[in-house]
């Protein structure tokens, strides 16, 4: 039996929107932002970049994330650094933005909660409530956590048997008893809308996370808080005719969705309800319960889909200012670039448990695959030595079927079919690094195929003497069609990896399409049916031959250890070169 109201509010959001909106968490901005937030953002631009390879015509992908800057422990913050509030969260704020626009990260929106718009957005959103009955006055007391912006049940708190005090049993923080007049919102009026719209599936992934909410949910929902008295928080959006109060923290944030696509407006419509909307797993019961009974009550259709991230630890510790393991995005980035950092942590990261951010494990990954397992290979196919004329060269047929005669041929060519459709399903279930595990597959298969074919013995046997002057023109003879025809098939596979990396890596997935002159409309997610295959099963005749872009080949500059760097200059003393050698490398650095 389906709940009227939600029967309504599909009603009224029957219209199907042509906008993929995707939303990250908007950051509090108590601290600067570390590794934590920066996945946050990731997970979501890459679902954004994976959509725009192949969006539809007519539709558009919009990306919003930002910061929110009101509540007790924003003020607290700003007193501590001894500055007005406002340019406290000018400051950080600023952090946030300049971190995502480091990392690549192509939202479409930065909204502040500070801005007009978002407090025009609030005061609507808070009147739609009120005018449907769902908010009402009354004397509240209760367990409030400062640090956690919410009031704690019985059953959410642990009470400390030495000292009598209470802390949250999710977070740990301590609370404390507070009792005051507050506005109110009928949450326990809407508590069988909210089962029904969890129980459509998909609503939450990954599936562990549904199972939480369930449980939340099997409990009677108590009306919740949604004001504070204004004497206590003065950094907040005031309460619509009741200067005495002010919106409490999370009712105001969590309406910045609805800001960024254009609430009150009527067009916000056509981007609502979000396809995606991607959350921590410490903010899952405000997203997945209170969210969308909110929307519920407006008369709004909660989102399609809540991903649920976990949190990353430090070698093996929790993340904390108090144990000075807070890793610095920026900071970071500096040993394994921002583009490395945003690989290990999509490459690292599993959504349904806690990632651990070591630096050992981040410098044996990116050199690994970045640096060896992917860098190397283009470096080789595109080296003067063995690719003369700087082409993605023609496949040529004979050559073709009689190398699809071996083993290593044969494995590359079903690692490379693969492909499209096992990463697709990676991407649409957010598993990225199955992605990745995918692509490395098929770089290793083409590696081993390009060890195995030995195209370095084919060039020797190419080039003869009188053959020499030839090295810049189409090659006729046996030797130089094979060698031409396995450079193109591993080129191949470096293609086909840029274009499916392309979401999680951006600039270096650029620069191997870039290196290999793939044009931009050869660059989508169909693009990947396009490979040898086709020629081996005569679907389509072998494409000309393309002229390389003179873009540097190397996609990757292997790390080292800063200490190993030290330790080389304090214990290996230079040996003095004799006058020979000096003539010698002079004349190098001349060539």
């Amino acid at each position: 039996m389906l709940i009227p109201r939600v029967q309504s509010v599909r009603r009224l959001c029957s219209n199907v929107s042509s906008t993929f909106y995707v939303t990250t968490p908007i950051f509090y901005v108590n601290a600067a932002p570390h590794i934590g937030h920066l996945y946050s953002a990731v997970i979501a631009d890459t679902i954004c970049r994976y959509q725009k390879l192949q969006t539809q015509p007519g539709s558009t992908v919009r990306l919003c994330t930002g910061t929110d800057e009101h509540g007790t422990k924003v003020q607290q913050a700003a007193a501590k650094h001894k500055i007005p509030v406002a340019d406290y969260c000018n400051d950080i704020s600023a952090r946030y933005r300049n971190v995502f626009q480091q990392a690549a990260i192509l939202n479409d929106d930065f909204i502040r909660t500070t801005e007009d718009r978002h407090k025009k957005a609030v005061t609507h959103f808070w009147n739609s409530l009120s005018s449907k009955g769902h908010i009402y006055s009354a004397n509240y007391q209760g367990w409030y956590c400062v640090s956690d912006e919410t009031f704690l049940t019985d059953s959410q708190l642990r009470v400390d048997e030495t000292t009598g005090e209470r802390f949250s049993l999710e977070s740990g923080h301590p609370a404390e008893w507070t009792e005051e007049k507050n506005y109110m919102f009928r949450l326990s009026n809407l508590q069988s809308e909210v089962i029904y719209w969890l129980k459509q599936g998909g609503r939450v992934k990954p599936l562990k996370f549904e199972k939480i909410l369930f449980d939340l949910l099997s409990e009677p929902l108590p009306d919740v808080s949604v004001s504070r008295p204004a004497e206590r928080v003065k950094w907040a959006i005031p309460v619509p005719d009741d200067a005495t109060q002010s919106v409490y923290v999370w009712l105001d944030a969590l309406v910045n969705y609805l800001t960024s696509a254009g609430y009150p407006d009527p067009k916000f419509h056509s981007c609502w309800p979000p396809k995606v909307q991607v959350i921590g797993k410490d903010i899952l019961k405000f997203h997945g319960i209170y969210w969308p009974a909110f929307l519920i009550a407006a008369g709004l259709e909660p989102p399609r889909e809540l991903f649920v991230h976990s949190h990353w630890t430090v070698d093996g510790q929790k993340m904390s200012k108090s144990k000075n393991n807070v890793v610095d995005p920026l900071e970071a980035s500096e040993t394994y670039t921002m583009e490395g950092l945003r690989y290990f942590l999509l490459r690292e990261g599993v959504p349904h448990s806690d990632g651990n951010y070591s630096s050992v494990k981040a410098m044996r990954i990116l050199n690994a695959e970045l640096a060896d397992t992917m860098g190397n290979l283009l470096s080789r196919v595109c080296a003067k030595s063995l690719n003369p004329r700087q082409i993605y060269p023609r496949l040529h047929t004979a050559q073709l079927r009689d190398i699809m005669k071996t083993e290593a041929a044969q494995h590359l060519l079903k690692s490379l079919e693969q492909l499209k459709e096992k990463c697709g399903q990676h991407y649409e279930d957010k598993n990225f690094y199955m992605a990745v595990d995918n692509v490395m597959s098929a770089l290793h298969a083409a590696n081993s195929f390009f060890e195995t074919s030995r195209p370095w013995e084919l060039k020797l046997k190419t080039v003869t003497e009188p053959a020499k002057r030839s090295l810049l023109y189409p090659p006729t003879d046996e030797n130089a069609l094979r060698l031409e025809t396995i450079v193109a098939m591993t080129m191949d596979t470096l293609r086909l990896s840029g274009i499916v990396l392309q979401p999680i890596l951006p600039g270096i997935a650029g620069r191997i399409l870039d290196k290999l002159s793939v044009p931009w409309n050869q660059r989508l997610w169909n693009n990947l049916d396009d490979h040898f295959g086709r020629i081996v099963r005569n679907e389509c005749e072998p494409p000309i031959e393309a002229s390389l872009s003179r873009a540097d080949a190397v996609l990757f500059r292997r790390i080292y250890p800063q200490d190993e760097d030290v330790d080389r200059k304090d214990t290996v003393a230079p040996k003095k070169k004799s006058k020979k050698a000096e003539k010698k490398d002079s004349k190098k650095i001349a060539q």
